[in-house]
């Protein structure tokens, strides 16, 4: 049995396992059987937008299979609803790779998020890999051509943070993006009230406000802090890249971007400008606020996932 067709999944159906997360919005759990779940449980299921978490399930179902695949692999994304008498209580995920796991002294499990990138290592989390400068590098490239390409796809990613951002530099440079029920379709309503974390949020969007203006912020936040291993820089403040991250050209072409960052809505650098500065090519200059991608997925006529009967994941 495999919950990747989209179809609904009671939540009697489910056997689960430990509780591997808290969260502000719910509980997450492992989930006997194969595939790697994880079940998510919302904490007040009567404010979740049941249409709009299956407008996220259709959306990878609508998805070309090699572009499926890179969502599975790069994002922790809705695969079905789970429903209890008629509400939805959650949804099930896959898990995150391996890669992006470390394990404490007492044999703990962690997730490797984007905090540890941002600060000096210490003592308690050894067991982390520490990238080298050109990995650094390559990692800040490959978060921007991850939100690239959610954009492309018709999406608003919304909230971004050090603790929704996972990666792994080996064996290749690579993000993970967490709390994709938070992520919402150009123009339409989130799943639940938008979060937005401290030190992360557009200084210049209202609270809870999600553009794709306020994601090219966050962005910028991403790779100035990772280029800076610096956790609260932001622009309007002197980037100062780790020795060895960027050469002069790129440097110099990234802090031209980063200082545009801090400008007015609309004039923030979109994420091409960010992709081709990295790459020490000369960067174009925004003129006006690009319009908002197109969805790529056709969902005038959804009707949302079917139901199905009861099921066991141990089959």
């Amino acid at each position: 049995m495999s919950p990747s067709d989209g179809a609904d999944v009671p939540l009697g159906s489910l056997t689960l396992g430990t509780r591997v997360g808290d969260g502000g919005q719910g509980e997450v759990y492992d989930v006997d059987g194969p595939g790697r779940l994880l079940y998510k449980s919302y904490r007040e299921p009567q404010k979740v937008d049941g249409a709009e978490l299956a407008a996220l399930v259709t959306l990878r179902q609508g998805l070309a299979p090699a572009d499926r695949d890179r969502l599975d692999r790069e994002a922790a994304w809705p695969l079905c609803r789970v429903v209890n008498g008629g509400r939805v209580t959650g949804f099930l995920m896959y898990r995150a790779p391996d890669s992006m796991t470390w394990r404490t002294s007492r044999g703990e499990a962690r997730l490797t998020e984007l905090s540890y990138l941002l600060r000096a290592p210490k003592a308690a989390w050894h067991a982390v890999p520490q990238p080298s400068p050109a990995e650094r590098y390559a990692l800040a490239v490959a978060a921007v051509e991850l939100f690239q390409w959610l954009h492309a796809l018709g999406l608003v990613v919304g909230d971004v943070s050090q603790a929704n951002v996972l990666w792994a530099a080996r064996p290749g440079p690579a993000p993970y993006l967490l709390d994709c029920d938070g992520v919402r379709l150009v123009g339409r309503p989130p799943v639940l009230e938008q979060a937005d974390t401290p030190d992360w949020h557009d200084p210049l969007a209202a609270p809870g406000a999600v553009t794709v203006d306020s994601d090219r912020y966050k962005v910028a936040l991403v790779v100035g802090r990772v280029l800076s291993q610096d956790a609260y820089v932001a622009p309007g403040k002197p980037l100062r890249p780790l020795s060895g991250v960027l050469d002069d050209r790129r440097e110099n072409a990234v802090t031209a971007l980063w200082e545009q960052a801090a400008g007015p809505r609309g004039s923030r650098p979109h994420l091409a400008q960010w992709r081709t500065a990295l790459a020490g090519r000369d960067t174009i200059k925004l003129i006006a606020a690009e319009p908002a991608p197109k969805p790529a997925v056709d969902r005038t006529k959804f009707d949302g996932p079917r139901s199905r009967g009861r099921i066991s994941l141990r089959d």
